[in-house]
């Protein structure tokens, strides 16, 4: 389950992490290998200090691997500039910092700048896909509000917009529901989904919602102490005893009646 399937070289649209690893002075990501194929959603789930963040970062090309890499469409994403990365691949913290209190527009904006050219300033094509995002994320309303003025909930949307204005091939997204209602979990998730679909993106996003990940997510990565437990379909990887082990509590896994997906439930003392 956790081996590279086909050679990187033929590769042609995808994600390919071939035998990644990682050392800090307190903590070690064992050789890991998956591959996310554009058009589906990967969710990295696991514990808390189980290697997600690191893995996350290794991704987006913020950490250089300890061994093996990281291709996207074939081509290893540590051998490109960082402007080239910054048009390629798109990172969506949860955790976004905010200096100044930009007007939704301007921030989704922001998205576009890998993308400028000499002259520092916009063209029709960027503000086509800044409305392009604003509509696609329901947020031509909140066009002229100011994003410090925005709920939680907003918020993540236009940050979301801002990362897909920038037309990234690998779209990264890093606990993107935290402090969210279920209604805007929900929300996220199948935007996320529909849009890795229709514009052909490889998504992939850590999160510690796991019923979310099993009802929407195509491929699924288990990590637990620095290793790949498990991946694959929901199906394969939510399993009871795999669950229980990596979060330390006995959980259920049935099946939710309503889509037929895996389903957890932790057990009640």
């Amino acid at each position: 389950m956790n081996s590279c399937a086909g050679d990187t070289a033929n590769v042609k649209a995808g994600l390919v992490v071939d035998s990644v690893s990682f050392r800090y002075a307190q903590f070690a990501l064992a050789p890991i290998c998956l591959e996310a194929r554009a058009g589906e959603l990967t969710a990295i789930i696991g514990p808390n200090g189980s290697g997600k963040s690191t893995l996350l970062e290794i991704l987006s090309g913020h950490l250089k691997t300890g061994a093996g890499g990281v291709y996207l469409d074939g081509q290893n994403l540590h051998d490109l500039s960082p402007r080239e990365r910054a048009r390629k691949v798109g990172l969506a913290r949860q955790e976004t910092i905010l200096l100044f209190s930009f007007e939704v527009r301007e921030f989704v904006r922001q998205g576009r700048h890998p993308h400028l050219g000499s002259s520092l300033f916009e063209s029709p094509e960027d503000e086509r896909w800044v409305e392009w995002a604003l509509e696609k994320t329901c947020l031509q309303a909140f066009a002229h509000r100011r994003v410090m003025e925005m709920s939680s909930g907003e918020f993540q949307r236009a940050v979301l917009a801002r990362t897909l204005a920038q037309r990234p091939r690998l779209v990264l997204l890093d606990e993107p529901t935290a402090n969210l209602d279920i209604g805007y979990q929900v929300e996220i998730f199948r935007l996320l989904r529909q849009l890795a679909r229709s514009e052909n993106f490889v998504g992939v996003v850590v999160t510690h919602e796991l019923n979310l990940a099993a009802e929407m997510a195509d491929h699924v990565v288990l990590l637990h102490a620095g290793q790949c437990l498990r991946q694959g379909k929901p199906e394969d990887v939510f399993q009871a005893d795999l669950l229980s082990q990596a979060f330390r509590t006995p959980v259920l896994v049935d099946r939710n009646p309503s889509s037929g997906r895996p389903r957890v439930t932790w057990v009640a003392p």
